[in-house]
């Protein structure tokens, strides 16, 4: 019976220290990229003359959306690295007080001007950015990396990068909007 006993302790005892490695193996990961092609925000107020924003115009939004497994995490940086018509744009936004779950979200904004720049003046169509690859790192490691179309593993690293370009939601004009839908970008 001891024997026994003996036995089911040690296999329980496993089975929680492989269960413990396999959470902190995989503490973040990037589950989805979206990008859609947006207006800029109209907005109203008073004691000054009215601009309105040319709607023709489009912002290009990238979406990362990842899942935290520690019940908190001080801070996380976001590499976004955006392939347009044979230019790779990249930036990054660091994250700070990331609370666990599956449907976290970054998201970081390339300008029209920017967009008819590296796009040749041409008309930006969905099919003009070629690929985007999104990494989550931690006090300097890859903890996840995911691209928006199938490629390689860092197939962007070769790759001349343009930085500058690639805007943090606090740097644009949607930075007043959805606070509750993206995590909580850090003060520099």
């Amino acid at each position: 019976m001891r024997k026994v006993l003996f036995v089911l302790v040690i296999v329980l005892l496993m089975r929680i220290a492989g269960a413990q490695t396999r959470t902190t193996a995989s503490d973040f990961q990037l589950t989805k990229i979206t990008k859609n092609l947006i207006s800029t925000p109209q907005f109203t107020y008073t004691g000054a003359e009215q601009y309105q924003s040319n709607q023709r115009d489009r912002w290009l939004e990238v979406e990362a959306e990842f899942a935290a497994g520690p019940e908190f995490t001080d801070e996380l940086t976001f590499k976004y690295f955006i392939l347009l018509d044979g230019t790779l744009l990249a930036g990054e936004v660091t994250h700070s007080n990331i609370a666990a779950g599956r449907e976290n979200r970054s998201v970081m904004y390339v300008s029209p001007r920017t967009l008819a720049r590296f796009n040749n003046n041409r008309p930006v169509t969905q099919t003009a950015v070629q690929n985007i690859a999104v990494q989550i790192v931690q006090q300097g490691a890859i903890k996840g990396e995911l691209s928006l179309l199938r490629a390689p593993a860092q197939w962007y690293v070769a790759m001349p990068k343009v930085t500058g370009f690639v805007l943090n939601k606090n740097e644009t004009p949607f930075a007043p909007l959805f606070w509750d839908r993206y995590e909580q970008i850090k003060s520099r």
